[in-house]
This record gives structure tokens, sequence and C-alpha cells, in this order.
């Protein structure tokens, strides 16, 4: 397969992926959207020779660069990438009252919102695009020892946050002291066993004690 066929295979198997990716990033701003994957595509075709037999996991990577170049110039990206997590509470979607309510996925998105921005989008590629190890390296550029430590401690600060969040439970009231003055408590009669012997009684029989 030639780099071009080998390009147009991507672009159609892969199009509506690399779109997804952005617009998640991009709290679906159409227009910036469109712009950001045309640039995907556009570098993708310059440097099709590169393209490796599974091209989704690099074209998410060129989507990353691609991002960051646009949101910096606006000077939004830190604060973007800060309430990614919580763009569904910015839509007014329903929460919860508690991680043990039927729908702890709100509580996950808010404990998200408290992570680094490079925690955050660990997560994000690992449960948004189902990327394994491997591909987790090659979307982030780095080894795949690295990513997966990446990945470890941020599921593991994660935790922490929702460990934090989650309310503790009450404890029961204990007791009051007892008075100085009041009497003792009565102690439990203790039953007497029966007697293994008749006892005689006065008149003539015999009972058991």
């Amino acid at each position: 397969m030639s780099t071009d066929d080998a390009f147009a295979e991507a672009y159609r198997a892969h199009y509506w992926a690399v779109s997804r990716f952005v617009a998640r990033r991009l709290d679906g701003q159409a227009l910036e959207v469109e712009e950001v994957v045309a640039e995907v595509f556009s570098i993708a075709w310059r440097r099709r020779a590169e393209l490796p037999e599974a091209p989704l996991p690099w074209l998410y990577g060129v989507a990353r660069n691609c991002l960051a170049n646009t949101v910096r110039g606006m000077g939004r990206y830190r604060r973007l990438l800060h309430r990614l997590g919580n763009h569904e509470a910015a839509h007014r979607r329903q929460t919860v009252d508690s991680p043990d309510a039927e729908r702890p996925g709100s509580w996950v998105h808010e404990a998200l919102a408290r992570l680094s921005p490079a925690d955050q989008e660990v997560l994000r590629l690992t449960a948004w695009e189902e990327l394994t190890i491997e591909e987790l390296a090659v979307t982030l550029g780095c080894g795949q020892s690295a990513a997966a430590m990446r990945l470890h401690r941020a599921r593991g600060r994660l935790r922490t946050q929702i460990e934090r969040m989650r309310p503790r439970s009450t404890a029961r009231p204990e007791a009051p002291p007892p008075r100085p003055d009041a009497p003792p408590a009565p102690r439990p009669a203790t039953p007497r066993p029966l007697s293994p012997h008749p006892v005689p009684t006065r008149a003539g029989g015999r009972r058991h004690d």
C-alpha cells in the first residue's frame, strides 16, 4: 500500500474518532473543532510516510499538539484543560448527592477536575478513547513504562480525591458517663441450678431445688 493509500485509509477509518477526541476537549465548539480536525489531517498528509500500521493513537498525539497550539494562542489552554472534567456540570446536567448514590459518574467528573491537566488527560485517554498502555505511550510520545506509571499515579490521585469527597459516616453517640451519686445498676439474677437429689417436704413429698 502506498503512503497516499495509507493516508486515505486512515482518514476514512478514523476521521470521526479524531473529531470526537477534539470535540470532547473543546466543549463541542463546532467551528474550532472543524479547524483543529482539519489541521490534524493536514499534518497527517504531510507526514503520511510516518503513519504507523495502527494510526489512531498517532493521530491522537498530533491532535493533542494541535489543540495545545490552538487554545494557547487564545490564552485558554490551562483554564480549558482544568474545566474539562467538569464540563457536564457546566451544561447543568444531573448531579448526585454522594459517591454512594445511583449515579456516581458526576462525582468522578468533579474529582477529575481537581487533578492536574496532565493527570486528567491520561485518564481521559484511557477512559474516553479506551487506549491500551502501548497506544497511550504513542499518543503521549513516551515509553510504555512511563505511560503505565503516569496512568497508575493518575488513578491513585483520582481515588484520593474521591475519598476526600465521600461523606464520612456519622458515628453513634456514646452513652453519657454515670453520675457520681447514682446508685449502681442492679446485676441480673443468676438462676440457681436444680439440685440432683430430691429434698423431702413437710407433707412427705419430694421437691427439687
